[in-house]
């Protein structure tokens, strides 16, 4: 695997993993397993039977999670603490194809958590906004967009690194402009809620 494809990897695994690791998961050990892609051998154990079936599993949980308000948040909150640490490890083991020694899993375990904890920051907090309507059409569409993403950003970071590498470089741009109003909007909410109870 060439220098550029193992580090797209490596942020596209660790970019994906926050939004939905799972199909994150599905998809690697997918392409894995049916020999389309050789994975790293840090990430081989994503193409085993039962990993694939257990990410399967779990997939289905969160598809339907993912759709019901509220839920989703509650979801997103539990999910944090899975999604992050999952997503360091998978990058440090996509990482494993750079040629740059035994700094090759620290990289991919920092880069990949940070990527994962901004992509995971992005969602949850979206999500928690998206609550606010009252239809259940925004919750789909977004849970939908999110599964899409995930499935099209890694293809696209096996594929075309450098374009991933560009998008990427956007959707960090972006967030660092989103951010902070999604923190202030929930802020109002939370004082909204408060105003209720008291």
């Amino acid at each position: 695997m060439e220098t550029v494809q193992a580090i797209s990897l490596m942020l596209g695994v660790g970019w994906a993993s926050g939004i939905n690791l799972y199909a994150a998961i599905l998809v690697l050990g997918w392409l894995g397993a049916s020999g389309t892609m050789e994975l790293p051998a840090g990430l081989s154990v994503v193409s085993e039977p039962t990993v694939l079936l257990a990410a399967g599993f779990m997939y289905l949980v969160e598809f339907f999670a993912d759709k019901i308000p509220g839920v989703d948040s509650a979801w997103d909150v539990l999910q944090t603490f899975i999604r992050i640490p999952a997503g360091a490890l998978l990058a440090a083991g996509a990482a494993q194809g750079l040629d740059i020694g035994p700094a090759a899993e620290l990289v991919g375990l920092l880069t990949g958590g940070s990527l994962a904890a901004a992509s995971h920051a992005a969602k949850a907090g979206s999500r928690v906004l998206i609550n606010t309507s009252p239809e259940p059409v925004t919750n789909w569409t977004a849970s939908v967009s999110e599964d899409l993403a995930v499935v099209g950003g890694l293809w696209t970071s096996i594929n075309h690194p450098w374009a991933f590498i560009g998008l990427l470089i956007l959707f960090l741009a972006l967030l660092i402009w989103l951010l902070p109003k999604i923190w202030r909007a929930i802020k109002v909410l939370l004082q909204k809620i408060r105003r209720l109870w008291s």
